[in-house]
């Protein structure tokens, strides 16, 4: 019988790859997309199941990968944080479940998920599962290597960013001359860059250097919410007018990597791991 995974997607190619790789290592991939966020039509050659549903459809979510056999899940990709406003329509159980909430940090969240499906026989899994070579060790992945001033203004970036992971705020800040330009919120990672873009084009002094950081939580737990950079981030970083994106080494996965290199190098950006 063949083993099955259930996945939950949100948008972007993470969860796609996982239910590429679950397939070609023999798994059967399971799969119910957050509506507004994945797209049925993504999965079709690949899921042998998939179920599309709003956030806190939690009661319908639960008896669709139970009907499935499914016993281990995972979750992987971005749930934009105002499909909470958009697309929330919980069901009986979902209401309770929200109800019972002390707060709405995402670490609280879906810990709590996590235990109601854990009560039903399900248990979560690494969010990065078959996806560990996507998890650069430390070092220059691009062809321009940082200046040791930009280095140390990426060094100040990891402690702000660090910082407000740590406070569950988000996981990426953009930095420059030991000054916070902008640290990310609800409204995610490329937009926090262009925001921080716009700050920085009414700047007086354009010569100095920008850093992009992006994080690990200090307690990350790797079943859900993994900081996760690609191509976007990149385009990014070119319409922003920055040069210069670090992470953290062997906890932030890279999708696409070869591609991302590609095009830092085509617009001169420096990408490192740190």
């Amino acid at each position: 019988m063949t083993e099955k995974i259930g996945i939950i997607a949100g948008e972007g190619k993470m969860p796609l790859y996982i239910a590429q790789k679950a397939v070609q290592k023999g798994y059967e991939a399971v799969v119910v997309g957050i509506k507004g966020n994945a797209r049925e039509e993504d999965f079709k050659n690949i899921a042998g199941a998939f179920r599309l549903l709003r956030l806190g459809q939690l009661g319908a979510g639960l008896e669709f990968f139970k009907s499935h056999g499914v016993k281990k899940i995972l979750m992987a990709g971005r749930v934009q944080h105002t499909s909470i406003f958009a697309n929330l329509m919980p069901d009986l159980r979902g209401a309770k479940f929200l109800a019972s909430l002390k707060n709405m940090g995402t670490q609280y969240v879906l810990s709590r998920v996590i235990e109601e499906f854990k009560k039903e026989g399900i248990e979560f899994t690494n969010s990065a599962l078959f996806l560990e070579d996507f998890m650069p060790g430390k070092g220059v992945l691009s062809r321009r290597i940082p200046t040791e001033q930009e280095m140390q203004t990426a060094a100040f970036g990891f402690k702000i960013a660090k910082a407000i992971s740590a406070l569950d705020i988000g996981l990426t800040c953009v930095v420059s001359q030991n000054a916070t330009i902008a640290v990310e919120g609800m409204e995610g990672t490329d937009k926090c860059i262009l925001r921080a873009g716009e700050l920085y084009k009414k700047s007086a002094d354009k010569d100095v250097p920008v850093a992009v950081v992006k994080v690990a939580r200090p307690q990350q737990d790797e079943r859900f919410d993994l900081p996760v950079i690609g191509k976007g981030t990149i385009e990014s970083l070119k319409k922003a007018g920055f040069k210069l994106l670090a992470f953290e080494a062997q906890k932030t996965l890279v999708l696409d990597l070869e591609d991302v290199t590609r095009l830092a190098d085509k617009y001169g950006i420096a990408v490192v791991a740190i």
